[in-house]
């Protein structure tokens, strides 16, 4: 019999970790999840699951205990998920970013050199690496160029294990992963942000929903589809980058318009744009091109973006009746 693969998961709580956690649990791994120690415990997105899963405290900003961690696992496979990751935060607070979202990725990459080199390493790489792009759509080759703190410690997270790979030979992977979306997307991203203002405007709680650049276009997928392209980076035999993409671009608009008329709504009426919401430094237009994803790792898309928008909006009319309800019986 074979021995049980092991994983551990940088970021478990978050979006990507959870549904990762999910994935991989299905493949009948036992996994493994670095949790920062904190007096409240936002484990919501993993509640369901948390009884099948190994939690280590950790901190990605702490050598010492990042080492304790893979120690403590003796992975076979790390997915580094876990980063400071809500790119207008990046602008207010620069440092504590970069040494999250980017050096992160080196202790993470130190605690396999030093612990054991053979692990197998995901790191989350990110379209805003590509920034202002210059060209479209965008593929592995295209030159780097961020637009925010975030955008630039991706690529330093990126580079850095590019070196490791070339330095160590360790069998490191970069996904750069177009924007993924999906219920449980923390609400202060404009996706949700729309889907839950949805919700609101629906059930009487809001009437209006303050939004920034209208106009920016990303490539949405969903975040559920792209974990199991993570997966499939670390089961090649050779390392390698890969760009994990719909192929599609839509604007913040084309996602309210969506998730207004799934409710018989007219969007205009409802959503105004504010200044106070627009980037210091506007990405403007992200589309990627998955090709070498689909021909080398089989990885395909199984939801459309209408699908996607749908689901959030289902998902948040659901939460929002919970919150009325919880509210009525205090």
């Amino acid at each position: 019999m074979s021995e049980k693969k092991r994983a551990l998961i940088t970021g478990i709580t978050g979006q990507d970790g959870s549904y990762l956690a999910e994935f991989l649990l299905s493949k009948g791994y036992e996994v493994y999840g670095i949790v920062r120690r904190s007096s409240t415990e936002p484990f919501e997105r993993i509640a369901h699951i948390q009884d099948r899963l190994h939690l280590i405290q950790a901190d990605l900003t702490d050598q010492v205990s990042v080492i304790e961690a893979v120690e403590e696992s003796n992975p076979h496979e790390i997915y580094n998920l876990a980063a400071q990751s809500f790119v207008p935060t990046s602008w207010k607070q620069p440092i504590l970013t970069g040494d999250v979202t980017a050096l992160g990725v080196t202790r993470v990459l130190e605690a396999i050199r030093v612990v054991n080199p053979s692990i197998r390493f995901y790191q989350a790489s990110s379209s805003e690496m590509f920034g202002k792009a210059c060209e479209t759509p965008q593929r592995e080759t295209t030159p780097f160029h961020p637009r925010s703190p975030y955008g630039v410690a991706k690529v330093y997270g990126h580079m850095i294990t590019v070196n490791y790979r070339e330095s160590y030979g360790i069998f490191a992977c970069s996904g750069i992963l177009f924007n993924h979306e999906s219920p449980r997307r923390g609400l202060e991203f404009v996706t949700r942000k729309i889907s839950y203002g949805v919700a609101g405007i629906v059930h009487g709680l809001q009437n209006e929903l303050l939004l920034g650049n209208l106009d920016a276009k990303r490539d949405w997928g969903f975040a559920g589809d792209y974990v199991e392209a993570m997966w499939l980076m670390l089961q090649q035999d050779e390392p390698d980058d890969y760009v994990i993409a719909s192929e599609e671009t839509h604007s913040v608009r084309d996602f309210c318009e969506i998730a207004f008329s799934y409710v018989g709504l007219d969007w205009e009426k409802y959503v105004k744009s504010d200044p106070r919401f627009y980037r210091p430094a506007e990405v403007n237009l992200l589309l990627g091109d998955c090709s070498k994803a689909k021909s080398k790792l089989g990885w395909r898309k199984k939801h459309t973006f209408e699908q996607l928008v749908h689901m959030m909006v289902d998902a948040d009319l659901k939460f929002v009746e919970r919150q009325m309800k919880l509210q009525k019986e205090i």
